[in-house]
C-alpha cells in the first residue's frame, strides 16, 4: 500500500511543503517540544506560514504512515472481522416504501456470525436507498493497535502529539478502508455460500425423477386468455395444440371438457402436465371433473422459466411456426418427461431455486451453476438420438458448436447406429470423442455396450470376458448367473486395474439404467387460495426452494410457505439441507397466514414422517 500510486492526499501535500522531516523527529521521540522545534520549518514560500501549518502538515503525514503499517492493518482488518458490527438503519421517509426490508430497519449483529442471507438483504436495501449500512468497532481497541509499538510515553508532548495523530488517522483514513475491506469479504463469503445453496437446489431440481417417454399433454393455465393445450409423443415431439376457454361459462367449460378427452383419446395421453402458475388450481379442478378416463393422471407442474425459455432464440429455432404460448406449454410437458433435458434449455438463474441471486457476483454463480448441469447431464448420459443440441453442448469435450454439428449429422444421415459413428461428425476429433463417448448412450444399436456407461475403450475387456466363458457380449449383459463366473483378477494388466474392472461389472448389471429416482404422482389438499387456509390444518406439499434460513413449499396456494429452520426438525439441525432438498413431497403445519404480506408460515415439527418423506 505504502508503495502504490495513489490519488493527492493531505499527507502528500505536506510532504510538498518540506513537513516531513518534522514528523519524522516527532515519532523519533526525543524529549523535545513540536511546538518549539516546529518553528524551524516555517517557510512562506512553501505555505507553511505558522506553527500551527508546520504541525497540522506534521499530523498529516503521521496519520498517514501509522494507519499505513502491514501489521498494523493486519490487526485492525482482524478486529473489523471479530468484533465488528453491522448496524443497518431506515432512512428517514423509506419506512413505507421499503416496508419489505422491516426487519432491517434497525439492526445490530455482529459481521462474523451474519449469515449470508442477511448480509446480501441488507445490501440490497442499501442499493435501493432504503437503508443505512455501516460496520462499527470499538475506536479505542483500534486506536490501541495502531500506537502499541509508536509511543513510548503517552505523557509526553510528542507521545500525546504522535496519539492525536493516530486517532485522525483512525477515523478519518484507516475505518473506512477497513470497512470497505470487511464488506468486501462479508459479501464475497455470503456470495460464496448463496451460490453453493442455489447450486446445490440446481442439482436435485435437474435430476429430479423423470416420467419417462410417454405420451403427454401439457396445459398452461389462464383465466382470461384460456388455458394452452398441447399433445406431446413420447419422445417430446409436439402433435396437436389448440385453446380451451375453461373459465368463461358452463358452456365453454363443457366444450373445453369435450376437447381434452377427444385430444387424450387421439394421442393416447394418460398424463395431464398443468403448470402450477395462475388458474394452476383450478384448471386441476377443471380436469378433475372433465370426466377423463380412469387411467389419465394429472401433475401439477413447476413452471418457472417456461416463458423464459419460450422467447429464447433456442425456442424460436425449434418451433419457428408457433407463438410463445405453445413453446411455453411445450416447455411445460416436457419438463414432466424429463426434467434434465428441458431445463438445460433454461439459463440456471432464471430456473428460481437460489437466493438473491441476481446479487451475488455473477461470474462466479455462471462458472458454479454451469458446472452443476454439466455434473448432472455427464451423470444421468445422454440419448445421442434423441437430445437437443442444448443437451449435448453440456457433455463433457463437446462444445455448443460440436453439438450444433451432431444433430445437423443426425438430420442429414438419419440416427446414430454405433458410437464409432461420432468420429464422422465435423470437428469431432479422437480427443473428443475419448472425452464425450462414454457419456452418450445409442439405445438398440448395433454394440450394446453402446446403451451403457462402459466407454469404448473398455469394450475389448468386456468382449475379452465374455469369449472366456464362450458367449456373447449381449448374453454376458443379459445375464447375471454368466457375469458371477467372471473372476476379475484374470483380467488385470497393466492397462487396467480392478477398480476399472469393477465399475464395468457394475454397469453390465445395469446398463444404461437412469440414476435418477422413478417418477411419483403427487396431490394437494383441497385448498386453492390463502384464503382456504387456516391455522392448524396439516397439508402435504412440495419443497419448491431451500435456503440457509429455511424451506419454501407449495401447498396449492398459489403462494409457496415457509418452513423456517427453527421449524424444520424435532432436533436441532446445522443446515436446512439435513431435512430437505428441492422436490421433495413433505407434510406440514399451518402455524400462521398473513394476507396483508402475502406470508404463509409452515412448520415440520411433531409431524410422524414429515422429514422421513423428504
Amino acid at each position: 500500500l505504502p508503495f502504490r500510486p495513489k490519488r493527492r492526499t493531505r499527507a502528500t501535500k505536506a510532504r510538498e511543503m518540506g513537513l516531513q522531516p518534522l514528523a519524522d523527529r516527532i515519532l523519533a521521540q526525543q524529549d523535545g517540544n513540536p511546538e518549539e522545534y516546529a518553528a524551524e520549518f516555517i517557510d512562506t514560500d512553501k505555505g507553511v506560514s505558522s506553527v500551527e501549518d508546520a504541525l497540522a502538515g506534521a499530523s498529516d503525514i503521521l496519520a498517514e504512515e501509522l494507519t499505513e503499517v502491514a501489521e498494523t492493518r493486519e490487526s485492525v482488518r482482524n478486529l473489523f472481522w471479530s468484533k465488528g458490527t453491522w448496524e443497518s438503519r431506515v432512512l428517514p421517509g423509506k419506512e413505507h416504501e421499503g416496508s419489505r426490508f422491516r426487519d432491517y430497519f434497525d439492526r445490530s449483529e455482529p459481521v462474523r456470525r451474519t449469515p449470508s442471507h442477511r448480509v446480501l438483504a441488507m445490501r440490497r436495501g442499501e442499493d435501493k436507498g432504503v437503508l443505512s449500512l455501516m460496520i462499527k468497532v470499538p475506536v479505542d481497541e483500534m486506536l490501541k493497535i495502531v500506537v502499541r509499538r509508536q509511543i513510548r510515553d503517552s505523557n509526553s508532548n510528542e507521545g500525546s502529539f504522535i496519539l492525536d495523530a493516530a486517532e485522525d488517522g483512525c477515523k478519518r483514513l484507516l475505518a473506512s478502508s477497513m470497512e470497505n475491506q470487511t464488506r468486501q469479504r462479508s459479501k464475497e463469503e455470503a456470495d460464496t455460500e448463496a451460490i453453493r445453496v442455489f447450486a446445490l437446489n440446481l442439482r436435485k431440481l435437474l435430476l429430479a425423477a423423470p416420467l419417462g417417454q410417454k405420451a403427454v399433454m401439457a396445459v398452461d393455465p389462464g383465466f382470461r386468455t384460456g388455458c394452452k393445450v398441447v399433445c406431446l409423443d413420447a419422445q417430446g415431439a409436439l402433435k396437436d395444440w389448440t385453446t380451451i376457454h375453461p373459465f368463461r361459462s358452463s358452456g365453454e367449460r363443457g366444450r373445453a371438457a369435450k376437447i381434452i378427452r377427444d385430444l387424450s383419446g387421439k394421442h393416447g395421453t394418460t398424463f395431464v402436465a398443468v403448470g402450477n402458475g395462475t388458474a394452476g388450481r383450478e384448471t386441476e379442478v377443471f380436469l378433475a371433473e372433465a370426466d377423463l378416463p380412469g387411467d389419465v393422471t394429472v401433475v401439477s407442474v413447476n413452471e418457472s422459466g417456461a416463458s423464459i425459455y419460450s422467447a429464447s432464440e433456442a425456442a424460436r429455432e425449434e418451433f419457428p411456426n408457433h407463438d410463445i404460448t405453445v413453446r411455453g406449454t411445450v416447455s411445460i410437458g416436457r419438463r414432466l418427461q424429463d426434467p434434465l433435458a428441458e431445463l438445460v434449455k433454461l439459463d440456471p438463474k432464471s430456473i428460481g431455486v437460489g437466493q438473491y441471486q441476481h446479487d451475488v457476483d455473477q461470474g462466479m454463480l455462471k462458472k458454479s451453476l454451469d458446472g452443476v448441469v454439466e455434473s448432472c447431464v455427464n451423470t444421468v448420459g445422454v440419448e445421442i438420438n434423441t437430445a437437443s443440441r442444448q443437451l449435448l453442448a453440456y457433455v463433457s469435450g463437446l462444445s455448443p458448436a460440436i453439438a450444433a454439428n451432431i444433430a445437423a449429422y443426425r438430420e442429414e444421415h438419419g440416427p446414430f447406429t454405433s458410437r464409432r459413428e461420432l468420429l464422422k461428425v465435423a470437428r469431432l476429433g479422437p480427443k473428443a470423442y475419448e472425452q464425450c463417448a462414454g457419456f452418450l448412450r445409442i439405445t438398440d444399436g448395433k454394440n450394446p455396450l453402446d446403451a451403457s456407461a462402459v466407454h469404448p475403450e473398455s469394450y475389448p475387456i468386456v468382449r475379452k470376458m465374455a469369449d472366456s466363458l464362450g458367449i456373447t457380449v449381449r448374453e454376458l449383459i443379459g445375464s447375471a448367473e454368466q457375469r458371477q463366473k467372471i473372476r476379475l483378477q484374470d483380467f488385470v494388466d497393466d492397462r487396467v486395474g480392478l477398480p476399472t474392472l469393477r465399475d464395468i461389472m457394475e454397469e453390465l448389471e445395469r446398463p444404461g439404467r437412469d440414476p435418477r429416482e422413478t417418477f411419483q404422482t403427487f396431490s394437494f389438499a383441497d385448498v386453492h387460495e390463502m384464503k382456504d387456509l387456516e391455522e392448524g390444518m396439516i397439508l402435504p406439499g412440495i419443497v419448491t426452494n431451500v435456503t440457509n434460513f429455511g424451506a419454501f413449499v407449495d401447498v396449492g396456494v398459489h403462494q409457496d410457505g415457509l418452513v423456517h429452520i427453527s421449524q424444520m426438525a424435532d432436533r436441532r439441525i446445522a443446515s436446512t439441507a439435513e431435512v430437505a432438498s428441492v422436490g421433495d413431497k413433505v407434510r406440514v403445519l399451518v402455524l400462521e397466514v398473513d394476507m396483508e404480506r402475502k406470508r404463509i408460515s409452515l412448520s415440520m415439527r411433531g409431524l410422524p414422517g414429515a422429514e422421513a418423506e423428504a
